[in-house]
């Protein structure tokens, strides 16, 4: 496989603002991106995708014909392009109108002004999603290896198991909830579980305490994937016996990382 680099991407750049797109622009050329390709509005941004889907769409909060979350949920409902990676840049600070964010399995939120450590983790992160490069384990045949994806987002359940999937990950079982995978985890055998924090029914947490206490399966990994994995309630999380967390959105490759250190040292 041959390894893609910033100069190989195709981005998309949705900017109303002609002075903001300048300094994206700027920024994304440091980074050795040169094939931008620009739109103003959710209109003019789904026909360029439609006429040739880019790498990457980068994306501004605001449009004057909708928001961020419209021209997501069009790619995210069209077939054709609903595997897209999506970046949201915006200067919104409320968690309520981040999480919707969160949980559709975007590649990054970067803050306005961003930093160029900030975007250089963007980009590298669209990078692992379009160059898969499977895991090398010592305990395991990657492809033999059986996962257990709990999200209450189907959006954000995709995302987790393309990225799995781009590790050479291969058998996937998905709960929508943490009851419904408690019923899936008393008929089937799982190496690695990956689950959100906040779902209804049973939360992660509740979920890993069940495993740890209850299941037949008490030993195995669990790697908890929360938009919340900085908040100070979830000091605690470890204690309910969840192996390793990180927040979402995550870098494919701090999961990859994670996974490895599960594996090959449980």
């Amino acid at each position: 496989m041959i390894a893609l680099s910033p100069a190989d991407l195709h981005i998309l750049l949705v900017e109303p603002s002609s002075t903001q797109r300048n300094i994206i622009v700027k920024e994304l050329k440091l980074e050795g991106i040169t094939h931008i390709d620009l739109a103003q509005n959710k209109h003019q941004a789904l026909d360029k995708i439609e006429q040739s889907a880019p790498d990457l769409v980068i994306s501004s909060l605001h449009f004057s014909d909708g928001s961020a979350v419209n021209l997501l949920n069009s790619i995210k409902e069209s077939d054709s392009i609903d595997d897209v990676p999506f970046m949201l840049i915006s200067s919104e600070t409320r968690k309520s109108e981040l999480e919707k964010f969160k949980q559709s399995g975007i590649i990054a939120i970067l803050p306005k002004p961003f930093t160029r450590e900030n975007l250089g983790k963007a980009i590298n992160a669209t990078l692992d999603i379009l160059s898969p490069e499977e895991l090398e384990l010592n305990f395991y045949d990657v492809h033999d290896i059986r996962v257990l994806i709990v999200d209450d987002s189907r959006l954000a359940r995709n995302h987790i198991r393309r990225v799995l999937t781009n590790l050479g990950i291969q058998h996937f079982s998905e709960a929508e909830d943490g009851q419904k995978a408690i019923s899936i985890l008393d008929e089937q055998m799982f190496d690695l579980i990956v689950t959100d924090y906040n779902m209804p029914e049973v939360n992660g947490q509740e979920l890993a305490e069940y495993i740890r206490s209850e299941s037949q399966q008490s030993h195995v990994p669990i790697l908890m994937v929360s938009s919340e994995a900085n908040d100070t309630h979830l000091a605690n999380i470890a204690q309910s016996g969840v192996n390793a967390m990180c927040d979402k959105p995550f870098e494919p490759q701090t999961v990859k990382k994670l996974i490895y250190q599960l594996l090959d040292n449980h």
